[in-house]
């Protein structure tokens, strides 16, 4: 594929409608550069490393990067009535964004999500586009021609995958028009925690299906969870390109409860993964069959993403 081709759309299920959709791009032409032109797989690298991916953080907190927002918010139809307002006084809320990246980590205002209480039942970690496998090994693949997902390679720690092997695994990928904080599924406690160095390559499908070890590749934080009520989970964020850092805003030490906000992603899209304990809970069904069928099922925060056995 040349860079004048033309890049395949991505669909998907959109639980919250109904409906199958078609992903609205962020980017897009550069990401069709970097990963599917000679010139692009020559010196891509350039461009997936923390040097360039934080640089480019940088200028996303620059005042002048205000003026970006205005035109995002129209262009991918971001309705922002459902979001706190920004720290600049503004008549317009979308002009009370001192930068673009005050506006990338904006939050929901109150009432605007609510989290499944159900116990047996558990809530989405972030608002995105999921994948689901009910046992990961060696027939577990995202995308469906990509590489296969195991344990021992997203956690990085052999000893502590072996808790995970063969358990359920969900990934989360939240697009740059995304709301980016990530939170906690169920009341625990962390009882590992840790950061594994690695590249900054798109988390976008099209980027994965020309370099598809890009969730063992790029840089993760993973978090061992003891929960009350799905065993222990493994929760790795993963590192993206432009992402300027990944941003843990609980404290450690301190036990969490469900719906409780974990950290966020400044600019870029990017990752959240969670495994699970073998036999314990599973991905809801849609989210498996939508998998089965190499389409992923976008979720609002806090809706059902899993169901105990």
């Amino acid at each position: 594929m040349t860079s004048s081709s033309k890049s395949p759309e991505i669909k998907y299920f959109n639980r919250v409608t109904g409906k199958n959709e078609t992903e609205k791009v962020y980017g897009d032409s550069f990401i069709k550069l970097l990963y599917c032109s000679a010139l692009g797989k020559k010196f891509g690298g350039a461009f997936t490393n923390k040097y360039f991916s934080k640089a480019y953080g940088a200028f996303q907190d620059l005042p002048s990067s205000h003026r970006k927002v205005k035109p995002f918010i129209e262009k991918f139809n971001i309705p922002i009535e459902d979001y706190e307002p920004g720290s600049r006084p503004a008549m317009d809320p979308r002009d009370s964004y001192r930068s673009f990246n005050e506006f990338f980590i904006r939050k929901f205002k109150r009432g605007k999500r609510s989290f499944v209480t159900d116990t047996a039942r558990m809530p989405a970690f972030a608002e995105a586009r999921y994948v689901g496998f009910d046992a990961v090994d060696e027939k577990s693949r995202y995308p469906v021609k990509g590489s296969y997902l195991l344990a021992k390679d997203l956690i990085g720690n052999d000893q502590i995958a072996k808790i995970f092997e063969g358990g359920p695994l969900l990934i989360a990928r939240l697009c740059p028009v995304d709301y980016h904080r990530y939170h906690y599924p169920d009341n625990g406690k962390v009882i590992e925690h840790y950061a594994i160095p690695g590249a900054y390559d798109s988390v976008n499908p099209l980027a994965l299906q020309y370099k598809n070890q890009i969730f063992i590749k790029n840089e993760r934080y993973v978090s061992i969870l003891q929960t009350e009520n799905f065993g222990r989970i493994a929760y790795i964020e993963v590192g993206a390109i432009c992402v300027g850092k990944i941003v843990q805003s609980h404290r450690w030490n301190k036990p969490f409860i469900r719906g409780e906000e974990k950290g966020y992603f400044l600019f870029g899209g990017s990752t959240v993964i969670v495994l699970g304990e073998k036999g314990l809970w599973k991905p809801s069904h849609d989210i498996s069959e939508n998998t089965k069928n190499g389409i992923e099922t976008y979720l609002h925060l806090g809706q059902e993403v899993g169901t105990k056995f």
